[in-house]
């Protein structure tokens, strides 16, 4: 039989494609992972796929880590179990934890059948820990010292072992049965001498987590006390893990995500804006703006009562809103103040005094400046009435008083009765100041005006 001859050209077109493929390799080998995370997250199901594997195997379970959920989910439902095993292999265990937590059951069980025995034990363990806690979020790739090693062999350790631990600028030191007694870090080993011990050279005060800390208290120790690295212990202090910078920035968005959908009445959602559907974008906001609809009843009480007042001097009438819209957002800057000192730090329940003695004297000097151009601006609009400039002068300057110690205090009970402070912010603040001002401000005018 005769052979067929092969197109010269095809052979050409072929190692042209293989050249540019490799040249495309190369040119991503160059760019961070985050970048192309982000070029991934913008791409079809098929592209994403042809992308992530023609990705260098030096960066492709960086990148696997930083894409978001969907993106992962694509991406290991067109694999196959081995290249499964290959990426888990090269996940860190953290970053392997997040990445299953979000998965759907079929999923996270195909994915722990292809890792290996002793990696998906670790995770099965840091799994069992409450998402928010510091086993939840700790991993266990850290570099840990025997007290008696010299320098030499503590060197030696850390080549053997570094290259798959996620830092080693922080070492860890330990006894028998794990028990952490120490830490040294990379600085320190470099510039000591060979023969010196460890044990010598190593931090004693040092500063830990346990497993069931709340990860807020952990961010908030992380940046008291500019940390890159925490070890988290079990309740017999022995060393089980570490948490890092990275994963406590993480920690600090998703908080302060939390806190700002609490503060604008809405229920917390993990999902981004773009992936959530109306159906749940509708249950997050619904039960808040039921509960200040109704709210809103005490207010429309409020002026039925003074009604007869109202028929008499219906110009009382124009000046409600304004009342009410001064004290929602007086109150609305003193929680916002006082909830971010909770959040720091800054403000315990010990200083409820000094905290309200404060509010009370800003309230004042405010009260006194908004009242006094409104004495102005309602002499000159309104007849000249100073009957009717003092009511409303003096109401709104009780109204800021009010609603300032409302807007601090509530916080503050709130930590207190172990409630997040997030919750006692805006909406529900500015329902309380918006019933208390016009009491206020109909209890002044009767007396002033006698209506």
């Amino acid at each position: 039989m005769e052979k067929k001859q092969v197109n010269t050209g095809t052979l050409d077109s072929i190692s042209g494609i293989k050249d540019g493929i490799s040249q495309f390799k190369a040119q991503l080998s160059e760019l961070n992972a985050l970048d192309i995370a982000g070029i991934l997250n913008e791409l079809d199901i098929e592209d994403t796929v042809k992308l992530y594997r023609i990705l260098p195997k030096s960066i492709a379970a960086e990148v696997f880590a930083s894409v978001e959920s969907d993106q992962q989910r694509i991406i290991i439902d067109a694999l196959s179990d081995t290249e499964i095993g290959d990426v888990m292999k090269e996940l860190f265990v953290d970053d392997a934890v997040d990445f299953i937590d979000e998965m759907p059951a079929n999923v996270v069980k195909r994915v722990l059948q292809n890792i290996a025995p002793e990696k998906r034990k670790i995770i099965n363990q840091i799994l069992q820990y409450p998402d928010d806690s510091a086993g939840g979020i700790m991993t266990t790739e850290y570099v840990d010292l025997g007290e008696n090693e010299t320098v030499r062999e503590a060197f030696y350790d850390i080549r053997k072992t570094g290259l798959n631990k996620e830092t080693i600028y922080t070492c860890y030191v330990i006894k028998e049965d794990r028990l952490l007694v120490g830490v040294v870090s990379a600085k320190d080993i470099l510039l000591s001498s060979p023969d010196e011990k460890i044990s010598d050279i190593m931090d004693t005060n040092f500063v830990y987590a346990h497993t069931t800390d709340d990860q807020e208290a952990i961010a908030d120790m992380f940046r008291r006390y500019e940390l890159l690295a925490m070890p988290v212990v079990d309740k017999e202090d022995r060393l089980v893990g570490i948490i890092t910078v990275d994963d406590i920035l993480d920690v600090i968005v998703e908080e302060g995500t939390e806190d700002i959908e609490k503060m604008a009445a809405l229920n917390p959602s993990d999902e981004s804006y773009m992936k959530t559907g109306i159906f749940r974008q509708s249950r997050n906001r619904i039960f808040w703006l039921m509960f200040l609809m109704l709210s809103a009843t005490i207010t429309g009480t409020i002026i039925s009562f003074y009604e007869d007042a109202l028929t008499v001097l219906p110009v009382l009438i124009a000046f409600i809103p304004m009342l009410m819209d001064t004290g929602g957002n007086s109150g609305c800057q003193s929680s916002a103040l006082v909830i971010r000192g909770i959040a720091l730090g800054e403000i315990r329940f010990k200083n409820t005094l000094t905290v309200l003695w404060l509010e009370l004297r800003v309230a004042f000097l405010c009260g006194l400046a908004l009242g006094t151009v409104n004495f102005i601006r309602v002499y000159i609009m309104n007849g000249r009435d100073l009957l009717l400039c003092l009511t409303i002068s003096v109401s709104l300057l009780a109204t800021v008083l009010m609603a300032k110690t409302v807007g601090c205090l509530l916080p503050l009970a709130a930590k207190r009765i172990r409630l997040d402070p997030a919750i006692m912010a805006a909406p529900l603040i500015t329902t309380i100041a918006d019933a208390s001002s016009l009491l206020v401000y109909f209890s002044i005018a009767s007396m002033i005006l006698r209506i």
